[in-house]
């Protein structure tokens, strides 16, 4: 049976991970605690009273040594970051973590890492970032107020993941698929970030290989999604293109199946490289690649503006089926209410 330690408001939740070590249930009472922590052995459970009864704000500074948020401010704080030789089975649950410079929380080359029931809010670059990391669940979390994305997964390659039954508000991206394969994204609900649910292959010079491939996204809720980011130096997704009004977007992706969603009432704010509430399109200006071979099956995509979809893709390397828009690009594509004359369905329908 694992280690099992009580840390209540007042003492210092760092100093029961450290002295627990592998395998050890840090429990946290109700409360506030003013700290950031480090988990760098497996096997810890990090365990609250649930969300808004035990919350982790900042204060006291970080652990010594702590690695700093990757693509980031060296000065910035994580609220709970996971990251040592071979860490592996971390699960943080049951409590909220606001206010942070940084991520709320922080998963960098680990394994199997779970963060379940947790509320991220107001932490100043992403709410939960996985990264380099692989066989993880974010599940029943909430997100929101962060600069980039309110859970992203970056380079991540044949990650084995999931994301699911989360919420996520109020972010640039409410959650960012950034060159991770393998990644199932499902039961979501997105809405007020300047982009519901982002996929996305895209090379950077200095980072791992990328791609996003054999990802499933499926029984999402993608509405109302209006910020505009990537307008102001500083501002919300201050480091990419200017994105506004968008619930899901494909870029550059391969084998991606996209099936059961809801993209709907999706208007910008301000200017966007996207033009839809879905698009798809190539990254290959950015040394990525086309879209190809991604499967988008029985969908409802409706009420957005301008454009319900754009598919800026070689349609015919993709599969479409029973689709469901009212207007988009290629205007072609939609099959009248009572289904083309030839019988050659092309996959939408108005």
């Amino acid at each position: 049976m694992s280690e099992e330690t009580r840390v209540p408001p007042g003492e210092s939740i760092q100093a029961a991970v450290d002295a627990a070590g592998p395998g050890a249930r840090i429990l946290l009472a109700e409360g506030t605690y003013a700290e950031s922590v480090w988990i760098r052995h497996g096997g810890v459970t990090l365990a609250g009273a649930g969300p808004e009864r035990t919350v982790l704000v900042p204060g006291g500074g970080a652990a010594a040594d702590v690695p700093r948020l990757h693509d980031a401010e060296a000065d910035v704080v994580s609220g709970v970051t996971v990251h040592g030789p071979a860490v592996a089975g971390v699960r943080i649950e049951g409590l909220t973590v606001r206010g942070f410079s940084g991520a709320g929380v922080y998963a960098h080359s680990a394994a199997g890492v779970e963060v379940v029931d947790v509320t991220a809010v107001d932490n100043a670059v992403w709410g939960v970032y996985l990264r380099e990391s692989t066989r993880c669940r974010v599940v029943g979390c909430r997100a929101s107020g962060s600069q980039y994305g309110g859970i992203a997964l970056s380079f991540c390659p044949s990650s084995d993941s999931v994301v699911e039954h989360n919420a996520s508000s109020a972010n640039a991206f409410g959650i960012f698929v950034d060159n991770s394969s393998g990644v199932r994204v499902a039961r979501n609900a997105c809405h007020g970030n300047a982009i519901g649910v982002m996929l996305l292959n895209q090379v950077y010079e200095g980072e791992p290989e990328g791609g996003v491939r054999d990802c499933l996204v499926a029984g999402n809720d993608l509405y109302g999604n209006g910020l505009a980011a990537g307008a102001e130096p500083g501002g919300l997704g201050a480091a990419g293109p200017p994105i506004s009004g968008v619930g899901l977007a494909l870029i550059g992706t391969h084998g991606v199946t996209l099936v059961d969603n809801d993209i709907h009432d999706n208007h910008p704010s301000g200017a966007s490289v996207m033009g839809a509430g879905f698009v798809m399109g190539s990254s290959k200006d950015w040394g990525g690649d086309d879209a190809l071979g991604n499967h988008v099956l029985w969908n409802r995509i409706a009420g957005n503006t301008p454009l319900d979809f754009q598919l800026g893709a070689d349609l015919a390397r993709q599969v479409f089926a029973g689709n469901r828009a009212g207007k988009g690009e290629p205007a072609e594509l939609l099959d009248p209410p009572d289904g083309p004359p030839d019988g050659a369905a092309t996959g939408w329908r108005r």
